[in-house]
């Protein structure tokens, strides 16, 4: 489960910060700037990027589960883009915005069951008083 929690993950990085722009500028009419893309999803990933290693890491609960809040919001957020495309943009925009919102389901089930397989947080052993 860690193994693809990674993968789906960097996968998703990459595509987030060079692929979206660069199919983006192919397929948008107006031709938007790659570079100047780039760098705005450079600036949009910053919360992803400081979350990486706890999600290549992939061991503690308390990460993961903050790791998971995050990544619901990026989830949303990608939605809502996916959806206001739907009107108005060429299909192969449409298809660059659903592949970003399918590995952000992906990042967010694989989260899900990896939290699902880690111990509890709240089943600590406690030892027992001294009289």
């Amino acid at each position: 489960m860690q193994q693809r929690l990674m993968v789906t993950w960097l996968a998703w990085l990459v595509y987030r910060l060079l692929g979206l722009p660069i199919l983006i500028s192919i397929f948008n009419p107006m031709n938007p700037d790659i570079v100047g893309g780039i760098a705005w999803q450079a600036l949009w990933l910053v919360p992803a990027l400081v979350l990486t290693p706890s999600i290549l890491r992939g061991r503690s609960p308390y990460a993961l589960l903050i790791d998971s809040m995050v990544t619901l919001v990026y989830l949303g957020a990608s939605g809502v883009v996916l959806f206001t495309r739907v009107y108005g943009s060429s299909w192969a925009e449409i298809l660059v915005y659903l592949l970003d919102f399918v590995l952000l389901l992906l990042v967010n089930t694989w989260l899900f069951l990896l939290l699902k397989r880690l111990p509890s947080m709240n089943n600590v052993v406690k030892q027992p008083r001294a009289r």
